[in-house]
């Protein structure tokens, strides 16, 4: 099977090397990639963004399987013209992956199929914002309505603060507070079937004890030792199949990569968002501790046949990962500075994940974002894992790089 992902992120690096251990992939492709990426499939300079120079490059390499990764290209509708020409993409197109696209799509969504979420306004004028805020009360969550790069969100106790966000912003959602710690659920579906994968915890604040802005991600791990026993099937009967089951109604059937953010709050279960694609970080955890091969699930849920798959098999251990974020991240990340020690840190249990990276000139790895890269281990347990993560950051050397040392710390005691 030949297949071609789009993207060049951790995600895409963590579903890369997946694809590049299972036996039924016999080329594998990426574009754009970035400098880990390269070293497991053949990378490809395309506009990711760019529909029909992404289905070119697809005939061109007469893949049979494309995987689009990244939320902007899944919500600019590069899906759509592969599916035209006849190419099995895993991926919702431009319509369902709405779901992400615009917050306030998603709600209606939610009370539509009777999803469990937080009450919510959507507000376009300061006025709204303000009376909207005030309904709610402090801690004050704000919205932006379309994509963000996972920095959209503001969650405040100052009133100011949430104002000006809702100022800098088209349209928001503001929505009441929900209490309880937070897990991340992602599901493959065809649009039918849904078939949901094993829970991860990420960490959104830039630093140690959960202080600091919001990023796209610090750090996660999996399994969740404390989440409830019947947790994902609770999800997948109160979350995940009504919310496919009404995109199909609408006739914009929603198939690829559904992630619910969840709430465990003191009055049930509630959805924070939805994700049309892998989540990152999450992603490098539960991807590490699947044990099926990953490429004939994504082409059964492009194909429609994911009925019929056997269930998922996984690792009975956990896995960790870590966030190394390049100085002055999110605020204004610096770039263009060498990476050292990465070749000392991989070894049966341990890999580096490449987000923000680029080959310098003398093919030596270099920052090229906020997120730069992402240690991920597995163990027989979080407490090591976690300790064989950690140690591999310490290998690492990045002028002025940052990351948490907190991640898994809570579950691993």
């Amino acid at each position: 099977m030949k297949v071609l992902v789009i993207g060049g992120g951790a995600r895409e690096h963590a579903l890369c090397r997946s694809l590049s251990l299972d036996p039924a992939v016999t080329e594998l492709h990426c574009a754009p990639g970035n400098a880990g990426i390269a070293e497991v499939a053949t990378v490809h300079p395309v506009d990711q963004l760019d529909g029909a120079a992404v289905t070119a490059l697809a005939r061109e390499l007469a893949a049979d399987l494309v995987v689009v990764g990244p939320e902007a290209p899944l919500v600019a509708g590069v899906a759509d013209p592969l599916r035209g020409a006849g190419i099995p993409v895993f991926g919702p197109s431009a319509e369902a992956a709405q779901l992400e696209g615009s917050k306030a799509f998603a709600k209606d969504v939610m009370a539509a199929a009777g999803v469990p979420t937080a009450r919510s306004y959507v507000c376009t004028t300061a006025e709204e914002a303000a009376a909207a805020l005030d309904a709610f009360g402090a801690p004050y969550v704000v919205k932006d309505d379309g994509l963000a790069a996972g920095k959209g969100v503001v969650v405040t106790s100052d009133r100011a603060a949430a104002l000006e966000h809702a100022a800098a912003c088209e349209r928001v959602v503001i929505e009441e507070y929900l209490d309880g710690p937070e897990v991340s659920l992602f599901a493959i579906t065809d649009g039918t079937a849904v078939l949901p994968l094993v829970p991860a915890q990420d960490f959104k604040r830039a630093l140690d004890g959960d202080e600091g802005p919001n990023t796209g991600g610090m750090g996660a791990y999996s399994p969740l030792p404390w989440a409830p026993e019947g947790l994902v099937d609770e999800v997948l009967a109160t979350v995940l199949q009504p919310t496919v089951d009404e995109l199909r109604r609408r006739g914009t059937p929603f198939s690829g990569l559904l992630y619910a953010g969840l709430a465990l709050t003191s009055r049930g279960t509630r959805v924070i968002e939805f994700n049309a694609r892998f989540g990152d970080p999450e992603t490098q955890v539960v991807l590490a501790r699947l044990r099926t091969p990953l490429a004939g699930v994504l082409l059964a849920a492009a194909e429609g046949t994911l009925a019929g798959l056997e269930p998922l098999r996984w690792d009975e251990g956990a896995a960790v990962t870590v966030v190394v974020a390049s100085e002055g991240y999110p605020a204004a990340p610096r770039t263009g500075d060498p990476i050292e020690g990465l070749a000392e840190v991989a070894d049966e249990h341990t890999h580096v994940l490449h987000a923000g990276t680029r080959t310098g000139e003398d093919g030596e790895v270099l920052s090229a974002g906020g997120r730069v890269l992402s240690v991920t281990a597995t163990g027989a347990d979080i407490a090591e894992a976690r300790e064989r993560a950690y140690r591999g950051v310490a290998k690492i050397s990045l002028k002025g790089s940052h990351h948490r040392t907190d991640i898994a710390l809570k579950a691993a005691q």
